[in-house]
């Protein structure tokens, strides 16, 4: 890809906040959230399946509020840092994520996207072809279950926003200690709140379907945007910045109402290029940067594809599936035991 020392510069002009915009998209993704929460909530009186219409597009929305949480955790949203946290904390409550350890997290996986010598922190636990082939079988099983489609979308979306978002990370600072303890606190008055008020069983139907709904979701959407086919992955002698970016980041071509719904997250190659592009001007920056439109492109029927990668391979520089990885093997067999022994 040609001039990618100029890229990050190409961008800059799309990097500031616009208050107006910033205020309606918390109005437009806020609103029918809590509209199609309370809608949701009164369809239970007639049907469940009647109220899973609601909820369903209420776990797009809260997508959405995720993103705007997202976004102020880069502090990209509001021009005020403090604006940024106070904003970002409340939604934080809502996706069930305390602000300053999730926006830890984030920065060290975008500081490290695609480098096979840092990985392990806010990333997806990948294994190259090497690692997994020499790990004990203990591992090799705990990775198998851990890269099965119905844990990571299933029961991911439990482990990580009901439990993992908890807990303090080890040697976490007193302000961000202090940001999770607030977000717990919070997050346990309101659903005390709501469970006294609507009945316990109520909210759990409604709110706990749009968390799972959701959460699947953003699982999905942060695994697919970094496990594709042609992929990018170095050791760290060789890893760069901005190739991680646009090549390691798909640009995830969705219908407009996913687009809209996902916050525009798609363009994940323009936000891990510049996190500070506020997520309604990432389409922008992409239609008006060429460079950025020759990036591995995904749709939503392509990116089902993603679901049988499970290993990097080091030297095709391409994720392959567990499958392919014995298949590979077995060649090799096959092949050294037809090999004509030396003559003594």
């Amino acid at each position: 890809m040609s001039n990618l020392k100029t890229l990050k510069k190409e961008i800059a002009p799309y990097e500031k906040s616009t208050t107006k915009e910033s205020i309606w998209q918390i109005i437009n993704t806020v609103g029918p959230f809590l509209i199609l929460w309370i809608l949701a909530y009164q369809s239970l009186a007639i049907s469940y399946w009647l109220a899973l219409v609601p909820i369903i597009i209420a776990a797009g929305f809260l997508t959405r509020i995720f993103i705007i949480f997202h976004d102020c955790t880069h502090f990209s949203f509001f021009k005020s840092r403090r604006a940024n946290r106070i904003l970002g904390t409340m939604m934080g409550v809502l996706t069930l994520f305390p602000f300053d350890q999730w926006g830890h997290d984030h920065a060290v996986h975008h500081a490290t996207s695609g480098n096979l010598d840092k990985r392990g922190t806010g990333d997806i636990w990948t294994l190259t072809v090497k690692e997994y082939k020499e790990a004990p079988l203990k591992l090799r099983l705990a990775y198998r279950f851990y890269r099965n489609p119905f844990v990571m979308f299933g029961l991911g979306p439990i482990y990580v926003f009901l439990l993992k978002n908890r807990f303090n990370r080890k040697n976490a600072r007193k302000k961000e200690r202090n940001n999770t303890y607030l977000t717990n606190l919070i997050i346990a008055a309101l659903v005390a709140i709501l469970c006294v008020t609507l009945g316990w069983q109520s909210f759990l139907l409604v709110q706990g379907s749009i968390f799972m709904i959701s959460g699947s979701i953003g699982i999905w959407l942060f695994y697919v945007q970094h496990t594709f086919e042609d992929s990018y992955f170095e050791v760290n002698s060789e890893w760069e910045y901005v190739l991680a970016a646009v090549e390691g980041s798909s640009f995830y071509k969705l219908p407009k109402f996913m687009q809209f719904l996902t916050g525009n997250i798609g363009y994940h190659h323009v936000h891990h290029l510049s996190p500070r592009v506020p997520n309604y001007k990432l389409e922008k920056a992409h239609n008006n940067t060429e460079p950025l439109q020759n990036v591995p492109t995904i749709s939503l029927a392509t990116s089902l594809k993603s679901l049988r990668f499970r290993l990097w391979d080091e030297d095709a520089k391409n994720f392959v599936s567990f499958r392919e990885v014995k298949s590979l093997a077995r060649k090799a067999i096959t092949t050294r035991s037809t090999q004509p022994k030396p003559e003594l």
